[in-house]
């Protein structure tokens, strides 16, 4: 019963040990079954949380642009241990998540309609929610901006993002202390 659960699981998608194991004690399947399945599926390599990790990184990053910290949550709310989303997330540089930014406001840009301040803020926001860091989504922006027109770019002139992207921090820090 365990296995063909796992099983149908793992038809449908990849999956964690924590997800296949979650699904197990969903059924009712006792902790002992499930640790001996789980055992012999990776074993065989039916289960491999790093393999896994690695093309959940490429395959979020590739398609939706998600920045590592967004794509650390999503692994560890799929019980991916630490240390493997370390090494999966070690794949992803800062040129590389710098361009793939600036490569997602570029494609926003051409469709983006207002005042260049709020067309910075949605930018910025947008790649915030993607999980980019302050001075990556607001140089991404900028840069962006400056070449897009005339008034964009006396717009884009006025902005230092590394100050901007200080004070980010500094409400971060604040605000989870709140918490």
């Amino acid at each position: 019963m365990a296995r063909e659960i796992c099983l149908r699981q793992l038809a449908v998608r990849p999956r964690t040990r924590a997800e296949l194991a979650t699904a197990l004690a969903r059924r009712g399947i006792s902790e002992e079954t499930t640790e001996q399945v789980l055992d012999r599926y990776d074993e065989v390599g039916i289960i491999d949380d790093a393999a896994f990790a690695r093309a959940w990184v490429s395959s979020r990053h590739q398609g939706r642009g998600l920045a590592r910290r967004a794509l650390a949550n999503e692994l560890r709310q799929r019980g991916v241990d630490g240390e493997i989303a370390s090494e999966a997330l070690g794949e992803l540089d800062e040129t590389t998540e710098a361009a793939t930014a600036r490569s997602l406001v570029d494609r926003k840009l051409r469709t983006a309609r207002g005042e260049p301040d709020a067309v910075f803020r949605r930018l910025v926001a947008m790649l915030a929610r993607k999980g980019y860091p302050a001075g990556v989504a607001i140089r991404a922006v900028k840069e962006a901006l400056a070449a897009q027109s005339a008034e964009a770019a006396e717009f884009a002139e006025h902005i230092d993002a590394d100050a901007l992207a200080d004070s980010e921090m500094e409400l971060d820090r604040e605000s989870s202390s709140f918490d």
